[in-house]
């Protein structure tokens, strides 16, 4: 168990490494546990194990909330992420609908002002990862588009 201290736009974060199981971590951030799935996971070393995950998980720059739920499992398609940490107030598609360029998809609560997310290219909504009271990371995916 490792545990890092980051300071991100302000805000402290203790983030705790439990353990890491092929490219999966298993991390505490600020109390709240997390698997976080890395990309290109290294080949895992005594040496340098630990530092490729503080690097995963310093990406946040959000204080930790209640975890999302796990996103469901989603075909091709473009992901649209949360632009800043805050709180799910609506969803404003639904699964296979279609969607233009720029047309809402969610909204997002974020230090008391509500902020719309739209989609920033055209198709078919194939699946959303959130739901309405859902508390979201920076960068967290909202909707797939494919």
């Amino acid at each position: 168990m490792k545990t890092y201290k980051y300071r991100i736009n302000g805000n402290d974060y203790e983030v705790v490494v439990n353990g890491v199981e092929g490219n999966i971590a298993d991390v505490t951030v600020n109390g709240a546990s997390y698997k976080v799935e890395m990309e290109n996971a290294p080949a895992p070393s005594p040496a340098t194990a630990a530092a490729p995950v503080a690097a995963a998980v310093a990406v946040p720059a959000a204080p930790a909330a209640a975890p999302a739920p796990a996103a469901k499992a989603a075909g091709p398609g473009k992901d649209i992420v949360s632009p800043l940490p805050g709180v799910i107030v609506e969803v404003s598609v639904k699964e296979g609908q279609s969607v233009k360029a720029g047309d809402k998809v969610a909204v997002i609560e974020a230090m008391k002002m509500e902020n719309d997310i739209v989609a920033d290219a055209a198709g078919t909504v194939s699946a959303i990862h959130v739901s309405k009271g859902d508390s979201v990371l920076e960068g967290a995916k909202i909707v797939t588009i494919a």
